[in-house]
């Protein structure tokens, strides 16, 4: 997996977005990270660790390709609008609901 600055992973999701649009698609996890690189030991040890910062961690894949980012605190606002942006823009490939189907099963329950 490779870790990019926000800019840089912006670029390459929609580089993703577009490479998958005919066929495929990206999945794309948010979670918050603490700046853990190892495992939590176990009870048997104790460890100190506060993280310094809130971070969100976001990865991105298409099944073949992976990246992700770190976003911290000070720059989720920026970095929002312009994923907020950029999903707006590329996610239009959404299968719409069959109106057809429904009304059907409605008038043979009835």
């Amino acid at each position: 997996m490779v870790l990019l600055e926000n800019d840089s992973f912006l670029t390459e999701l929609t580089r993703l977005f577009q490479k998958c649009r005919t066929s495929g698609s990206v999945v794309i996890t948010l979670k918050k990270y603490d700046g853990r690189t190892k495992p939590v030991p176990r009870k048997g040890h104790p460890e100190s660790f506060e993280p310094a910062d809130n971070k969100c961690l976001l990865r991105a894949s298409d099944g073949k390709k992976k990246i992700s980012t770190v976003v911290s605190t000070k720059e989720v606002i920026k970095f929002q609008m312009a994923y907020s942006n950029l999903l707006r823009a590329h996610i239009d490939g959404l299968k719409k609901k069959d109106k057809k189907s429904k009304s059907k099963k409605t008038k043979a329950t009835q």
